[in-house]
């Protein structure tokens, strides 16, 4: 099925209707862009964000819009407020962030998931989960579909994150069935590209910055485990897309790229993207780390229309870009 523009879809689903969204964790690195996008398709966006780990420069370009509002607070707490769409995304999302914020990344999922569910019952509202691949744990089956239950340690160092995921989908699925609420969840895999925080702590950040410095790019064990990697704006059009479809309701859906490629063959393409003479250094594997990702992708082709359309080279170029611009700006800053 040919990918046709997200704004275009929805002018033909929804008759040009704009819609009253809010986007939880829209200061973030996904939510930032996804607010961006609905803004400049004409719906007005109440961006909720307790900024532990989202930034204010993130919302630069999309502040001053008359159809953007920004609200600081906790997911967790109680909202009163009347929208058409909810889009749940806030929670801490590297391992690094929800390894120091590990009792706020399952509140997040968990009662977090509960006040906007609340808010999408009492008003009629479509919701969207944003979930991640991270409920596959470390996978027995490539390429996971959305049938699979998964391989989770529930007690391990990651379970924090992935077991609340896990609770927020239950939870979700839950609304569904008891109160009608039109529901779609979807599971996100690696995910790139401009304003990814510095000190994430995953894969792509690590490497580009590191090769920007002509550091040597730290792989965790081997370097044989494998990801796939989806540029933003891909990712973007998929929720878009999830937003708009009537079929999409009720239905777990993957989004990501399933493009396969090991740690090592991403190190070596972002050395020779970037013309980097950087060395490699081997450090030991995290505990629970996945050791294949790589999505399943029919249903979002066949319920969506969407596969992601960006090269990893074009992704990574775009990626380098942007950390490269703000590297000179810390310099600028003093900041070495």
């Amino acid at each position: 099925m040919p990918m046709v523009d997200g704004c275009e879809q929805a002018k033909r689903e929804q008759e040009g209707r704009k819609l009253r969204i809010l986007v939880t964790g829209g200061a973030g690195f996904i939510g930032s862009h996804l607010c961006e996008r609905l803004v400049s398709q004409g719906h007005e966006v109440f961006c909720l964000d307790n900024l532990c780990t989202g930034n204010m420069e993130n919302l630069e370009e999309v502040k001053d819009s008359p159809l953007f509002r920004l609200i600081i607070a906790d997911v967790t707490e109680p909202l009163s407020l009347e929208v058409d769409a909810v889009i749940h995304l806030a929670s801490p999302a590297s391992p690094k962030d929800y390894g120091r914020l590990v009792v706020e990344t399952m509140l997040a999922n968990s009662l977090g998931t509960y006040q906007t569910l609340e808010v999408a019952r009492k008003g009629g509202a479509r919701y969207l989960l944003a979930s991640t691949s991270e409920v596959y744990g470390d996978p027995l089956k490539v390429p996971q579909d959305e049938a699979y239950h998964g391989n989770v340690n529930p007690v391990g160092p990651r379970s924090c994150y992935d077991e609340s995921k896990r609770f927020a989908e239950a939870l979700t699925a839950s609304y569904g069935r008891i109160h009608g609420l039109e529901a779609v969840i979807m599971r996100i895999f690696n995910t790139y590209g401009p304003r990814m925080r510095r000190e994430d702590g995953r894969v792509i950040p690590n490497f580009i910055q590191q090769a920007l410095a002509g550091e040597p790019l730290t792989v965790y064990g081997d370097g044989s485990q494998t990801r796939s990697f989806c540029y933003i704006d891909d990712l973007v059009e998929g929720i878009c897309r999830a937003l708009q479809s009537e079929e999409a309701v009720g239905e777990v859906i993957n989004l990501g790229s399933d493009e396969e490629m090991t740690v090592l063959e991403l190190a070596e393409t972002i050395r020779k993207s970037l013309g980097s003479s950087s060395g490699i250094t081997f450090l030991p594997l995290p505990e629970d780390d996945p050791q294949r990702r790589r999505p399943h992708l029919e249903k979002a082709r066949r319920i969506l229309g969407w596969e992601p359309k960006t090269s990893l080279e074009e992704g990574l170029r775009k990626a380098a870009e942007w950390f490269r611009e703000e590297l000179e700006k810390e310099k600028g800053r003093g900041g070495g």
